[in-house]
Formats: C-alpha cells, structure tokens, sequence
C-alpha cells in the first residue's frame, strides 16, 4: 500500500504538471510556453529515476532501506504540499524535494519486498504481484483524483491531493513496519 500511495502522489502530479506549466497565469497556471513546460518535465521525470542510484547507495551504506523510503515518503509529501503554494520558488522546491524523496523511495522499498521472502520461498513472487498491483492501482486512481480536483476545482488543490496521498502512504508504512521485521534493515 506504501508504493500504491507513491504512485498515487507521483502519478497525480505527473497528470496536472504540463497542463498546469503551460495554462495561462489568468488561469492559476505558470504560463510557460511548451517547449519550456516540456524541457522542466522531461528533466524531472529523468531525475526521479536517476536519483534511484544515489538513494539506494544512502540506503546500503548509510541508513537502511527501511529508513530511506521513511525519509524519502515524507520528503515527497513536503513536495506536493510545497506546491500546493501558488509561487514559482515552491513549484520549484516542490519539484526538487519529490525528486530526492523518490530516489531515497523508489529503489528501496523494492529491496524490502524481496527481503521480505527467503530466497526460494514460493510466497515471493505472490508478494511483488502484490507489489506491482499496489503500483498500477495508484497509478489509475491518481489521474483521476487529482487531474478533476486540479482542472476543476485549483491546480494547487490537485497537487495537495497528490500529498496527502503521499501521507496515506508514509503513515501505512509506520503503521505496517511492525510487519517487515529486519527486511532492509
């Protein structure tokens, strides 16, 4: 449920951030011409998957898998809140801290699902079907979500959304950490 929330947060922002690039500042948007809404987007996107390597190395030498998505979650959520303020330093701001969350996020929590299984446990591919399901429903429901509350109701609204579906995630993850035992430690 930690990554379906994640993919709900990312996948929410990612539905309203060219739109809301390129709507004219009449319109609550940045009123960036295309080329430049697309540059800003295609650099993000490519940074959140980049920043997987830094972030699983913090992880393995620094402070574990379980803590890194803990830290990367809540990094996230600040993200998404950030730009829930109408102002271009706080789009930026939001954008750079989702970007460090998922890098600390993204990698690891795959690591703990495989720790979760004994190598040879016939459960482990069960559990990342499990996993990938949690991705993809995240994945369809956010768009949804987020994308109606952003172009109907305020951009900055949608991507508040996009956050406190991040909280769901981070407050899922303390709550089942019980659950996970030294997986990632």
């Amino acid at each position: 449920f930690t990554e379906m929330w994640e993919r709900f947060s990312y996948y929410g922002m990612r539905a309203l951030l060219i739109l809301f690039m390129t709507a004219p500042l009449s319109g609550g948007g940045l009123g960036f011409d295309t080329a430049q809404a697309g540059a800003i987007y295609g650099l993000y996107t490519s940074m959140v998957y980049m920043t997987t390597l830094p972030g699983g190395w913090i992880a393995d030498r620094l402070i574990g898998a379980q803590r890194a998505v803990l830290y990367g979650g809540i990094l996230i959520a600040c993200g998404h809140f950030s730009m829930a303020f109408p102002s271009l330093a706080t789009f930026y701001l939001g954008l750079t801290l989702i970007v460090v969350g998922t890098g600390l996020l993204k990698g690891n929590i795959s690591v703990i699902v495989g720790r979760l299984y004994a190598p040879g446990d016939q459960r482990r591919d069960a559990g990342f079907s499990l996993y990938y399901m949690g991705i993809n429903l995240g994945a369809f429901i956010a768009p949804l979500v987020c994308g109606y509350l952003g172009q109907r109701v305020n951009w900055h609204v949608g991507f508040a959304a996009a956050g406190v579906g991040m909280v769901c995630g981070v407050i899922q993850y303390v709550m089942g950490g019980k659950y996970l035992g030294d997986a990632g430690l």
